[in-house]
């Protein structure tokens, strides 16, 4: 996190169809670095239903959101793109150079002649749980995300949530942390059921306390946890003393900062054409769910043509004295030796 990048186009969103993005420019010779506020690529396949099963993706039978993210991984590895994980896009400035300059809010900063938004229906966003005056906790002693585990270090943590983040970070903490507790309002969870058994295995070990209830509130001054106020069929009201939390209650999608960026938008979605996918300003593009144009389609499928489209229309920017010569992948000898990196 943090630096300064530069390359022939910015994706933001490392969804599905911001991986293909990645292909379909590769092909032409354009490199690719991608931005996402997730801490791993996948957009909603990944994050929302890893395990849920994809029915229209063409030729493909029966495809899940992880096996079709891993494949897309797969397909654009020679292609070398570089991630910027687990960090949001929040400034756009168009440098005197004709080239954008986009920063994260982790520090990181990538200049490219074109940028191309794959974001989905937007930023993912965490739901925060409705707990009084928790923003003077939130980013000081409370986190939805984990950006640095070390500085969960030899911390007495309090994890809320059943679904995969709330397990994973469960078991990856009790390992440096002085104690973890995880907190879920039932003993089921959504999580894969390798997750749940191996924290089921350090509870037994006493490396983890499991509760289930329901957190109504919490105790600290100043932006400092000391406890998290729960309540229970079984144990009625209590505390739970702690000094850092992470809270996994799931995702909402909002536009975010691109809403500032200057770009035509049709309710919350960027309005482009349908030759090239270009916005209303030149030299940024966008495809997936929050491209707008009459007859749009949200479908994965739809992303992907709109992707090829887009990689032909920003080869113009990033190679302005070139000629683009169209070539088929079953014909052309080059393109071969690319995708297989030979």
């Amino acid at each position: 996190m943090g630096g300064a990048y530069e390359t022939d186009v910015i994706i933001i969103g490392a969804g599905p169809v911001g991986l293909f993005a990645v292909f379909e420019l590769g092909l032409l010779g354009i490199k690719a670095q991608l931005i996402d506020i997730l801490d791993k690529p996948g957009g909603q396949c990944a994050e929302l239903y890893p395990e849920k099963p994809i029915l229209d993706i063409p030729a493909i039978k029966s495809i899940t959101g992880q096996q079709l993210t891993e494949q897309l991984i797969e397909q654009i590895s020679p292609f070398d793109p570089e991630f910027h994980l687990n960090e949001m896009a929040v400034s756009l400035e168009k440098k005197d150079d004709e080239r954008w300059k986009i920063e994260t809010d982790m520090g990181t900063s990538i200049t490219a002649p074109v940028i191309c938004i794959a974001a989905g229906g937007g930023s993912f966003q965490p739901k925060k749980p409705p707990i009084p005056d928790i923003e003077q906790f939130e980013d000081k002693t409370l986190f939805y995300s984990v950006r640095k585990r070390d500085m969960f270090r030899n911390k007495n943590i309090v994890i809320a949530g059943g679904g995969d983040s709330a397990l994973d970070w469960t078991n990856n903490l009790a390992s440096i942390a002085e104690k973890v507790t995880l907190i879920h309002r039932r003993p089921d969870f959504r999580a894969a059921p390798d997750s749940v058994e191996k924290m089921h295995t350090l509870t037994a070990e006493g490396k983890v306390d499991f509760h289930v209830a329901q957190i109504t509130g919490l105790e600290g001054t100043n932006g400092q946890i000391s406890a998290v106020k729960t309540t229970s069929a079984d144990h009625g009201d209590r505390e739970i003393p702690c000094n850092m939390m992470l809270a996994f209650f799931g995702l909402t999608m909002k536009l975010g900062p691109i809403a500032e960026f200057g770009l035509d938008l049709t309710e919350n979605r960027i309005a482009v054409d349908t030759e090239k996918f270009e916005s209303s300003v030149p030299s940024i593009f966008c495809i997936g769910d929050m491209a707008h144009y009459p007859g749009k389609l949200k479908l994965i499928l739809s992303g992907f043509h709109e992707a090829a489209l887009m990689a032909h229309g920003a080869f113009h920017y990033v190679f302005p004295d070139k000629k683009l010569k169209f070539q088929h992948t079953t014909s052309s000898r080059s393109l071969q030796a690319q995708i297989s990196g030979k």
